[in-house]
């Protein structure tokens, strides 16, 4: 399970993000990009984030540590920006943060090199969980201490915004004629992802993010199906 911390201090917002992230202070010393369960995109886009994060840890790609964060909107008050407020007040309880990698440098193709292992076992996992977001203008990469670093899965498993219709989405292709790392993917990979690390990746998400969603019995009935999409998606 993620650590839970309790934010003690908002930094400041990230606006290069869709949904306003903010880089916080915690309890436990570090300061993370949190994302809200309040901004426009919700609660999938964190639920997203937790499972693609988990599965990336089994591929042994490098992913910075995720922790739940607890905001009390008091943090907002002194912050000048009515939408950051709002956002505070609306993202009370559990968050989802990032820890902050101080000195990190964007993925630039022309100028960063990737192991040709590497490169294919990135794009092998944004095939299955369907990540569009890992474009040449917008790779979604970090460069840290000279090692990449995979960031903002929030667009991904786009099937959990239609559940009526997400079987389609397990056979459907993947295009990686714009995918950043395609040209360097060169390497034959066959990545190994048990049944059991796709359902311990699913069993971070809390269960706050997994209540009310129509058409499933609770948390664990809805687990269940992220974890058949998923396996049904691997295997195809």
């Amino acid at each position: 399970m993620l650590r839970t911390v309790t934010a003690t201090r908002y930094v400041t917002p990230l606006r290069e993000g869709g949904s306003l992230p903010g880089l916080m202070e915690a309890d436990d010393l570090g300061t993370y990009v949190v994302k809200y369960v309040g901004a426009g995109q919700g609660r999938k886009t964190l639920i997203a984030e937790i499972i693609c994060a988990g599965i990336a840890r089994a591929l042994s790609l490098p992913v910075p540590e995720l922790v739940l964060v607890d905001v009390d909107p008091l943090l907002g008050r002194s912050e000048p920006d009515e939408e950051v407020q709002d956002l505070l007040n609306s993202s009370a309880g559990l968050n989802l943060g990032m820890d902050f990698l101080p000195g990190a440098l964007g993925f630039d193709p022309l100028a960063h090199q990737v192991d040709a292992t590497l490169a294919s076992t990135v794009l092998w996992f944004d095939a299955l969980v369907g990540n569009v977001d890992r474009s040449w203008r917008n790779p979604n990469l970090l460069m840290w201490h000279r090692e990449l670093w995979l960031i903002d899965h929030g667009a991904t498993l786009v099937f959990h915004h239609a559940w009526p219709r997400a079987q389609s989405w397990i056979t459907k292709p993947y295009d990686v004629n714009g995918h950043v790392l395609s040209e360097m993917a060169t390497a034959t990979v066959e990545p190994e992802l048990s049944d059991e690390q796709i359902r311990s990746a699913l069993d971070d998400v809390p269960d706050v993010w997994l209540t009310d969603e129509p058409g499933f019995d609770g948390p664990d009935a809805l687990r269940a199906a992220y974890v058949q999409q998923l396996i049904g998606r691997r295997d195809r």
